[in-house]
């Protein structure tokens, strides 16, 4: 497909996992691609690296400037940077708390904020973000980070009633459980790695993670042209985990 052929993105946290797979997607896809990330030393031809704190204002709007010069200008902004926290809402203090939302919240403010000038000028342009199904379904041990994606969820919707009207689509994507880089680190914390590994799989109706690839996939469709509809949408990615309800096997 080529359905972006001519447009140029912008992918946070586009070094490694999701945010990788999507930027190549894009590419394959026919756009010019700019990651910002923390360490964008691994990014190669034909992607386009700029280092960028999502945490710092200055840092994002520094970046999103010097990617927009190089681009040639800015349709598509996919807001994936992001970490993960574990934790009932005791186990985490106000310190830890600040850390996440200032990374997985409002990086993505700071971040659309520097893009927004610059998508007003597309005509295709289109917001997406990285969502998580935390936000829409209790999932234990994840107090701090399903609220921050609560919040991203909200922010979605907000922003595609406050940009529908000059031209940028915003939606979002539900990633399930994914096979990232950060699932690989706290799988090797755990005492049992493969015992896990097969309890996160079990809780997909799928068994089995959902890969960054698919993510991807979601959000390209949803930073398409083709998608030209499509404003104020969460995409679920989950193997089914919001929806589905099977019951056990043999029953």
């Amino acid at each position: 497909m080529t359905d972006f052929q001519g447009l140029k993105a912008l992918v946070t946290g586009g070094a490694s996992g999701i945010g990788r797979a999507t930027a190549e997607l894009l590419a394959a896809r026919g756009a010019q691609v700019a990651v910002l990330d923390l360490d964008p030393s691994s990014v190669d031809k034909p992607l386009l690296g700029f280092r960028a704190d999502v945490t710092d204002d200055t840092s994002v709007r520094e970046a999103v400037a010097a990617a927009v010069a190089e681009l040639g200008g800015l349709d598509v902004l996919v807001n994936n940077a992001g970490i993960g926290a574990q934790g009932t809402v005791e186990d985490n203090d106000d310190a830890e708390w600040q850390r996440v939302f200032d990374v997985n919240l409002f990086g993505m403010v700071r971040t659309a904020r520097a893009a927004l000038p610059h998508l007003r000028e597309s005509r295709h342009a289109a917001i997406v973000n990285t969502c998580s199904i935390a936000a829409t379904a209790g999932l234990p041990q994840r107090a701090l980070y399903s609220a921050t994606k609560g919040a991203v969820y909200s922010l979605t919707l907000a922003m595609a009633a406050d940009h529908i009207r000059e031209g940028i689509r915003v939606n979002c994507v539900n990633p399930g459980t994914a096979d990232t880089p950060w699932i690989g680190r706290l799988l090797a914390k755990a005492p049992d790695p493969a015992a896990e590994r097969a309890a996160l799989e079990a809780r997909q109706p799928t068994g089995r993670l959902v890969s960054a690839d698919e993510v991807a996939g979601a959000i390209a469709y949803l930073a398409s042209p083709l998608s030209g509809a499509t404003t104020g949408t969460s995409l679920a990615v989950d193997g089914g985990m919001q929806g589905l309800r099977l019951r056990p096997v043999g029953r």
